[in-house]
């Protein structure tokens, strides 16, 4: 009886090993498939990012001298942008659902780049040499980051999810993000430690978090897609509202360090100390870099660095603009507004100068534009009461120039 079994059980038994061995080669190159997908998806929402915001920067431009401070609300070009801007969202929010969240974060260094060459080409913002050197180490950052990626997938199902949540890594990493996000949480409100490392290390622990919920709402969601629902588990809800949350206490700190610091050193120590702590973050609750080889990591590592130091550098001569008025508006001097109206030139522009109150080299000014002056004198009154003579106006020659603005109005002797 068992001898005549034995055959049955081992041809039972030879279409599951079969199977086992076929399908893993399968897994691969369709991983390969999901990371390229994943890629090219972040790739495209940062360069849609980049120009949108471009665009609605070239609106306020346009618009600087505008009294109504939300005119641009009526021009095309900045509702163009904010389109683009949920467009490019969007790519990157579905690109975490088809590559691993290691290899995603730092691809936003595409944002930098493709930012500088806008600004060059469209705004027509200044560059050296050394800048083109920044981006191309950035760009090559990038290529060695999508080359040497992580390659762990795995199904974003509910029960998946829920393992991955509590794992004992990422329940002591937990531990140690809570206990360093409540110290400096401390030192920055009650110690005023107002330093811009302290509010971006703020920014990037709930940045990881935010991450780490993007990957999870956007997995589940593309496996509801598919055909699997996956949305009427509770853990889909609450990596919701986790995400929801930390991405709303994120931009308020973002905002305060914009209060404090310049855009461009946000932009690089954010880059930096966000992309780090979020890959910390997925390596520890999706197992990013499980069964990868020693190679790709160390490879993975340096094109980081390599995008680090690209991003630096291409941020570090980046100076806030200060928007200012080449002329002092006439708008607010009593009496001015008729002159305006009409369309009378109340201060000329000579020589394209911006300065107001002395002009630059008089010597070669024209004897027209020549500012008389104004002496000071005291106003001498009569024993009978007798008024002040009228006042008539001198001309003066060059020596007698003061760099002050004045009437020219002297009384009569």
């Amino acid at each position: 009886m068992e001898g005549g079994n034995s055959p049955n059980l081992q041809l039972q038994q030879l279409p599951l090993a079969t199977a086992a061995v076929s399908v893993q080669p399968h897994t691969d190159s369709f991983s390969y498939k999901e990371n390229l997908i994943g890629a090219l998806l972040a790739i495209f929402g940062h360069l849609v990012i980049s120009i949108a915001l471009n665009l609605q920067k070239y609106s306020h431009i346009r618009l600087a001298g505008s009294k109504d401070p939300r005119a641009y609300f009526k021009t095309k070009t900045w509702w163009c942008g904010l389109f683009l801007l949920v467009l490019g969202e969007l790519g990157v929010f579905s690109s975490y659902a088809f590559a691993p969240l290691s290899l995603i974060v730092p691809l936003s260094a595409v944002s930098v780049i493709a930012s500088a060459i806008i600004g060059i080409i469209f705004i027509k913002e200044k560059w050296k040499p050394k800048d083109f050197l920044s981006c191309g180490l950035a760009i090559v950052g990038t290529y060695l980051l999508i080359t040497f990626g992580p390659n762990s997938h795995e199904k974003m199902t509910g029960e998946n999810i829920t393992r991955h949540l509590v794992s004992w890594p990422f329940l002591l990493y937990m531990l140690v993000e809570i206990v360093m996000f409540c110290l400096l949480l401390y030192f920055y409100k009650e110690k005023n430690a107002n330093y811009i490392v302290v509010i971006l290390l703020l920014v990037a622990l709930l940045g990881s978090m935010t991450v780490v919920t993007v990957k999870a709402v956007a997995g589940m969601i593309v496996v509801s897609i598919q055909g699997n629902l996956q949305l009427d588990y509770p853990i889909f809800y609450i990596m919701l509202v986790c995400m929801i949350a930390t991405a709303i206490f994120q931009a308020t700190f973002l905002a305060q360090a914009s209060q404090l610091y310049d855009s461009s050193q946000i932009a690089s120590i954010g880059y930096i100390l966000s992309t780090t702590v979020a890959i910390t973050a997925g390596a520890t609750f999706y197992l990013d870099f499980t069964g990868e080889d020693v190679l790709h990591i160390c490879m993975f590592a340096l094109g980081c660095l390599i995008a680090f130091l690209g991003v630096f550098l291409i941020t570090r001569n980046r100076k806030k603009s200060v928007p200012f008025e080449p002329y002092i508006s006439m708008d607010a001097m009593p009496g001015m507004q008729n002159m305006h109206d009409k369309g009378i030139a109340v201060q000329p522009d000579l020589k394209a100068s911006f300065s107001y109150g002395a002009l630059e080299n008089n010597d070669n000014m024209p004897e027209i534009y020549t500012p008389a002056t104004l002496p000071i004198v005291q106003e001498q009154h009569g024993s009978k009461g007798v008024s002040a003579p009228p006042y008539r106006v001198l001309e003066h020659g060059k020596k007698d120039i003061l760099p002050e603005f004045s009437t020219g109005l002297q009384p009569e002797h």
